[in-house]
């Protein structure tokens, strides 16, 4: 699938991305094979192909212990605050 002038102009604007005239049609050939190389790997056959639940299959992945440590200061850090209920900061409405 190739993409049109039109449309990378499009996604352009819709990414925020400013692209000068000299750029546009590089980005038109760069964007046009990615999306035929998307295509391409949609065409191919995975029907024997097993899910996998993990990319670390068969793998363990080292993990810290989920250990507390640091001391719970919020009612210290809420006494600079201008108004404060129930342990959390209120502010001002900001929307009607």
């Amino acid at each position: 699938m190739s993409l049109t002038r039109a449309q990378v102009e499009g996604i352009a604007h819709l990414a925020r991305l400013e692209i000068s005239e000299a750029q546009l049609p590089v980005y038109v050939e760069s964007l046009s094979s990615i999306i035929d190389f998307v295509e391409q790997l949609a065409g191919a056959d995975t029907s024997g192909v097993t899910p996998m639940a993990h990319p670390l299959a068969d793998q363990v992945q080292r993990l810290r212990p989920d250990l507390v440590t640091e001391a719970d200061r919020h009612e210290r850090y809420q006494q600079n605050a201008a108004a404060v209920a129930a342990g959390l900061y209120l502010v001002p409405k900001v929307i009607d």
